[in-house]
């Protein structure tokens, strides 16, 4: 049995044109800002109708590249909310794809936005009845035994709950074969100081510890021989890949608990200049200078008896929604505006910076799925 299983963070699929607190999103402020609106009443209609323009072509492009990427199962973040995810699957996805999606679960996390992770699959792929959900939202660090002092140096508590969004178990039986999913969308690298990466790396720690727990829980003793995947957009790079396809190490990134000595992350052996899932063009104020960089921020993590059955499986990373601005090949010499714009691979109507799929490119790898999966439904050892 086969399965081709996809995590994209889709970047802000929502109901809504503002956050709360009245943020709104960044794509309709460039063009606001150029008009001075004499009713706040007046700025308002003019930005949901903006929103909504603007919303209509970012979609064609991130159903279109979920189509190309043809998964049978999706891992997505940054969703807020049931409606919105069976409406872009009913609405766009089906309008491209060659599948149908059913299966849909999202329940609410813990992020401030309301942006949470979600999963589909094939309606065809399996009965209703044989797809099982559970969150985590509410699993403190306590409870799952990661508090540490420096968490406690940013006062985390250690009755917080530790997942910023959550980490949402689906479990799939086929009777013969059985398939658990840790679907997961760690903490961010930004939290507006200088070095928030750094900042924030203890957060994303305790998370990946947390997972490590929760499978452990699961399978028991036996967790090394069953099926099961972490999915999702992690947040953590230990190596990005400069201009030119250099190779920079970043030190620790937080997700090491899930990759050492745990679970097999099948893009390890592909190229270094073939990794990456995210791009960022900033300025760096320790640098005084622009910086760019490619990194891998979106994982399918292998458990070790997947990895075994799986020795060279086949990787997809779709890229071709991505804005021009982003050098699909980190090894490009020329970044120049005219030499990116004049390429010829992206989709029709990708712009410079925007629209564009999302800030992420979707991932898939495509997995023989082994009978038999250790472990008792009940997470006890058998």
């Amino acid at each position: 049995m086969k399965l081709r299983v996809g995590t994209f963070n889709v970047e802000n699929l929502v109901t809504r044109h503002r956050f709360s607190g009245g943020q709104s999103f960044s794509d309709t402020s460039p063009a606001l800002s150029l008009f001075n609106f004499p009713q706040a009443v007046q700025r308002a209609a003019v930005e949901q109708s903006l929103a909504v323009a603007l919303e209509d072509d970012k979609r064609q492009m991130t159903a279109l590249a979920m189509a190309e990427a043809a998964a049978d199962l999706w891992c997505l973040q940054e969703i807020d909310s049931l409606a919105s995810l069976q409406a872009f699957f009913a609405n766009y996805v089906h309008k491209l794809s060659d599948h149908r999606y059913g299966h849909f679960a999202v329940l609410d996390g813990n992020d401030r936005r309301g942006i949470e992770v979600a999963f589909a699959a094939r309606r065809d792929l399996i009965a209703p009845g044989r797809v099982k959900v559970v969150s985590h939202a509410d699993a403190t660090f306590a409870e799952l035994d990661v508090h540490d002092d420096a968490l406690a140096a940013r006062g985390v508590k250690p009755q917080d709950r530790v997942f910023n969004r959550d980490c949402l178990m689906v479990e799939l039986d086929w009777g013969a074969r059985r398939l658990a999913l840790f679907l997961c969308h760690f903490k961010s690298m930004n939290d507006g100081s200088d070095d928030g990466r750094r900042a924030t790396l203890p957060i994303r720690r305790a998370e990946a510890l947390a997972v490590t727990r929760l499978v452990k829980r699961r399978f028991g003793q036996r967790w090394r021989e069953a099926n099961w995947i972490v999915a999702g957009d992690l947040n953590g790079f230990r190596h990005g890949i400069g201009p030119g396809g250099t190779l920079e190490d970043e030190g620790p990134s937080g997700i090491e608990p899930l990759l050492d000595d745990f679970a097999v992350d099948p893009l390890a052996a592909l190229p270094h200049h073939e990794r990456w899932t995210h791009f960022r063009r900033w300025w760096s104020d320790g640098a005084a200078r622009l910086r760019e960089q490619h990194m891998q921020l979106d994982y399918l993590l292998l458990s070790p008896a997947l990895a075994a059955a799986n020795p060279a499986p086949r990787i997809d990373i779709i890229r071709r929604g991505q804005p021009y601005r982003v050098p699909l090949d980190p090894r490009a010499p020329d970044r120049s505006i005219a030499a990116l714009s004049a390429r010829a691979d992206r989709y029709p109507r990708v712009g410079w910076d925007r629209p564009k799929a999302s800030d992420h490119c979707p991932l898939i790898v495509e997995l023989a799925i082994p009978a038999g999966s250790a472990g008792s439904r009940d997470g006890s050892t058998p």
